[in-house]
This record gives C-alpha cells, sequence and structure tokens, in this order.
C-alpha cells in the first residue's frame, strides 16, 4: 500500500519538475534543482485538426486539377504541415475575396493563398515564417551568348520589362548603362524575346517566366539566365500563411511545422514538383 501510494505521488508531482527534484533529493542545492526544473521541456502542444481555406484558380498554387481535385503549392504545403502536426486537414475553397472576411470571422483557422504580405494585412493578421519568395528573374533566349545577370555583362544590352512595374524600377535603379525597353504586358515582352526583336534578355516575374518557358507559348525559346533577385523594397517580403492574431499558438505551430518539413526534404519535394526549374 505505501508502494502504491508513492507511486501515485510521484506521477502527480512529475508535473512540477521541481517538486519531484525537491522530494526525491532533498540534499540537492536549490539552484541546481532549479536547472533541473528548467531542463524538463513542455509536452508540446496540438491540435486535432487545421480548417485552411485557399482560393482554386491560381495555378500552380491552387487550382482544380483535370479530375476535379484540389491541388497545387499552397495546398500540398497545408497537408503537409497538418500530417507533421498529425493533425486532420480541412481545406475549404473560397473567392479571393472572401478569404480574408472569413479567417477574420473564425469561419477557417488560416488562409495559404499567396497573400502579399504588405502593412494593411499585417495590422489586422498575423503571417507565418515564409516559405516562399516571389523573386525577379532574367530570361534570355537558349541560342543566344551567355549572359550572366550582373550590371557589368547586361551594359548595353536590351532588357526588356513590363512598363510601370517594380522590375522596370529595378532594372532602371541598378542596371543603368543597360537599354530599357519598355512594353505594356508581361506577353508582349516574352514575345519580343521569343521573336528575337527589340530585345536581348527580359526582366520580369520568376514564376510567371519560370512558367512560361516551361509551357507551349514559349515553344522551348528561352531560360533563366543568372539567379534570382529577391530585394524586399521591390519585389516583396515573401509568402507565409495568414493566421489570426488572436491565435499565436497556431502561428507557433505551423511555424514549427514548416521547418521541420524543410529539414526533412519534403519541402524540396514539392518545390521541384511544381517548380522543376527552379525558379525560387
Amino acid at each position: 500500500m505505501f508502494v502504491q501510494r508513492l507511486s501515485g505521488w510521484l506521477r502527480f508531482a512529475s508535473r512540477t519538475a521541481l517538486v519531484l527534484v525537491l522530494i526525491v533529493a532533498p540534499g540537492l542545492p536549490a539552484a541546481d534543482a532549479q536547472r533541473l526544473a528548467n531542463s524538463v521541456e513542455p509536452e508540446p502542444s496540438r491540435r486535432v485538426a487545421i480548417r485552411f481555406m485557399t482560393d482554386s484558380d491560381y495555378p500552380p498554387f491552387h487550382y482544380y486539377d483535370e479530375e476535379g481535385t484540389l491541388t497545387g503549392f499552397n495546398v500540398d504545403i497545408a497537408r503537409a504541415i497538418c500530417l507533421e502536426l498529425s493533425a486532420a486537414c480541412d481545406i475549404q475553397v473560397r473567392a479571393w475575396r472572401d478569404l480574408l472576411p472569413a479567417l477574420k470571422r473564425g469561419d477557417t483557422d488560416a488562409v495559404a493563398a499567396s497573400h502579399a504580405i504588405t502593412p494593411a494585412l499585417l495590422r489586422e493578421f498575423e503571417v507565418t515564417d515564409r516559405y516562399y519568395y516571389t523573386p525577379a528573374r532574367f530570361a534570355g533566349r537558349r541560342d543566344g551568348a551567355a549572359i550572366a545577370a550582373t550590371p557589368e555583362a547586361l551594359e548595353g544590352r536590351r532588357i526588356g520589362v513590363v512598363r510601370n512595374s517594380a522590375h522596370e524600377a529595378y532594372a532602371r535603379t541598378f542596371f543603368p548603362n543597360s537599354a530599357i525597353v519598355t512594353f505594356d504586358t508581361a506577353d508582349l515582352a516574352r514575345d519580343a524575346l521569343r521573336t528575337g526583336t527589340d530585345i536581348e534578355v527580359v526582366f520580369g516575374d520568376g514564376i510567371g517566366l519560370g512558367l512560361w518557358i516551361n509551357g507551349t507559348l514559349s515553344r522551348g525559346c528561352c531560360e533563366f539566365k543568372g539567379g534570382p533577385f529577391h530585394e524586399p523594397k521591390y519585389f516583396g517580403d515573401g509568402v507565409g500563411i495568414v493566421v489570426p492574431k488572436t491565435d499565436p499558438q497556431l502561428k507557433s505551430l505551423i511555424n514549427q511545422a514548416l521547418a521541420k518539413i524543410r529539414a526533412s526534404g519534403v519541402y524540396e519535394d514539392l518545390l521541384l514538383r511544381y517548380f522543376p526549374n527552379r525558379v525560387f
């Protein structure tokens, strides 16, 4: 009977590590007991389920495939997070304009829909760690000369950009000795590159360029030149998952899961599935 009572007491006392230390080893100095108590990690919080919302009209990030199944990079990131947290995953689709109002009302726990991180967004919501950035990239013709994406290598060359875009502003600031040729749309700039008229390279949204390079409209003409540019002042502060300010625990759990899927290689697999030419 004494052993059973003692065993029950120890199970209770294990919830407070310092009390357990003082009972089992009453002669232990207080400072050492406190250090031992602090070293005991609390059980991690968990969620039984996480409700995500997204849009369905932004391939390859979120869209319906040929079989009518919701898929995409954002969708699979959400599913990977749930799997890492051993939580059920409920992913609902809403029109883009309804996503943030739904989150504000509490109709969902999180939104994974590639929202740009702006001061206005951060005034109302929290955003998790970034899981991708929208870079700027140079693209040039495959049959053209090898061109490095540096101001020196592009000196005197004609760079195509969309008029009044962040890419035009960046090119004029950091490539001042190049000839900047503006177009009304990205499609027009890419067509000029494909046909070899007016420009030698195009500078624009890396994701859009990557999809164009791999798609049928480019006719296999072109490839990336140099690496990505990530200046937040021009190209944004990346993309994370939007969560309520009232739920810091959820933000912490998602951040933990994002770190783990990166470390395990799951993130890299998803990245290559949707962006085989390494847009990022």
